[in-house]
């Protein structure tokens, strides 16, 4: 009987394990986590759990009941310290082996942290990556406190719009010219950019962090324009780094994250990666996609493929923002594209991202319809002349007969 274990207990990890009973393997899997909760979703913490609409338990991806009635040995508050490709066999804390004939590595991210040297360790500085982080953070989201974000992707935008409902006063400072300029469109920077201003939310953009004050806990910050701030405390949403340690450690090849053939499988045939950790060929280049649905979908693959299904993975990009009543539908990757549609419908609008002819992406803007018919474009591999999107008079839902 063959022995699969998995090392990361996230929704990658637990997909894995998920898809490979489902798929009808009978060998043994070992699901193995760092954290002390069994696998629970991530989206919510920065979102509906931290506004405290969401209790504990609804997070977890399944009971602890259905890992025992599956057969999957779960376990959690386990660490992983090292992995020896040759003897195929991994080292957890306490320096107990387990020996595998498959091993999967879902390992996730790192949330980028402010050094030290500029008062990164403070009391009071956060980042919003697991569930400790939320349960740390709640007790400051008072009324009337004063909140400083550092930096203006995803995860600083939801936690600005969670405080500014709540009654703080918000300042987030991005150093790039603009919010969202990493991941997105000029267009949809500025939609953001209005929606939080309209909040009460100070944002200001081409301005970075010179560092944090105070003695133990932090209570200023100085800016790199000269401005000295006032505040409680501080988020940091500067981004990730995918988590490669073990991957690396077993000689795994690794660059911006662990690299996988179109199977799943990494540079030694019995390793295989799936979620953040990992990149994967897309479009003719190793592409990390860090989104829940990427991670569902990639485990999936890869539970399949360890079992003999010899299928190449074909991504079909989705991400979701939720901020104030804004619900912010994204299909595609926008990499590589050279111009913008804008297409407004009422109080909804969508931007559509083309290089050239070739229609990649979409943002959605309280516009569900319009995202999933660009899902489905996308998909197919239909590009509708941008003209014709720009048309508010383009019957939409034909353009999927076309």
């Amino acid at each position: 009987m063959s022995h699969i274990v998995v090392i990361g207990a996230g929704q990658a990890g637990a997909s894995l394990a998920g898809k490979l009973r489902s798929e009808g393997f009978e060998g043994e899997i070992t699901l193995l986590g760092a954290e002390e909760n069994p696998p629970y979703q991530r989206p919510p913490l920065s979102k509906a759990y931290l506004l405290g609409e969401m209790e504990r338990e609804r997070l977890f991806l399944r009971p602890r009941e259905w890992y025992e009635t599956n057969n999957v040995t779960l376990r959690t508050g386990t660490r992983v310290v090292a992995v020896d490709a040759a003897a195929q066999s991994i080292t957890l804390e306490g320096d107990e082996v387990l020996t595998y004939d498959e091993l999967a590595l879902t390992t996730g991210s790192h949330p980028r942290m402010l050094p030290s040297s500029i008062g990164g360790t403070l009391e009071g500085v956060y980042a919003v990556r697991d569930l400790a982080d939320a349960d740390a953070m709640a007790p400051e989201f008072v009324a009337g406190k004063r909140l400083l974000i550092v930096g203006g992707g995803y995860i600083g935008l939801e936690a600005a719009a969670v405080a500014a409902k709540l009654g703080l006063n918000v300042v987030l400072v991005e150093m790039a010219d603009r919010i969202l300029q990493r991941v997105a469109a000029p267009e949809t920077s500025e939609y953001f950019r209005n929606l939080h201003s309209a909040h009460g939310v100070d944002i200001r953009e081409g301005v970075g962090l010179e560092r944090l004050t105070g003695d133990t806990r932090v209570s200023g910050a100085i800016l790199t324009d000269g401005t000295t701030l006032d505040c409680d405390f501080v988020i940091v949403g500067v981004g990730i780094t995918p988590a490669t340690a073990l991957a690396e450690s077993a000689g795994v090849s690794c660059e911006n994250g662990i690299v996988t053939d179109a199977n799943g499988r990494t540079s030694d045939p019995h390793i295989w990666a799936a979620g953040d950790c990992a990149t994967l060929n897309w479009n003719g280049s190793q592409t990390r996609i860090e989104s829940v649905g990427n991670a569902i979908d990639q485990a999936e693959a890869v539970a399949r493929n360890m079992m003999g299904a010899d299928t190449p993975y074909q991504p079909k990009p989705w991400f979701w923002s939720d901020q104030y009543d804004c619900k912010l539908q994204i299909a595609g990757l926008n990499v590589g594209y050279t111009r913008i549609v804008v297409r407004k419908t009422g109080g909804a609008q969508s931007h559509w991202y083309y290089r050239d002819e070739t229609l990649l992406a979409v943002d959605a803007m309280n516009d569900p319809r319009n995202y999933m018919i660009g899902k489905r474009l996308i998909e197919a591999g239909k590009s509708p002349a941008p003209d014709v999107i720009a048309n508010p008079d383009t019957d939409m839902k034909a353009l999927l007969k076309a």
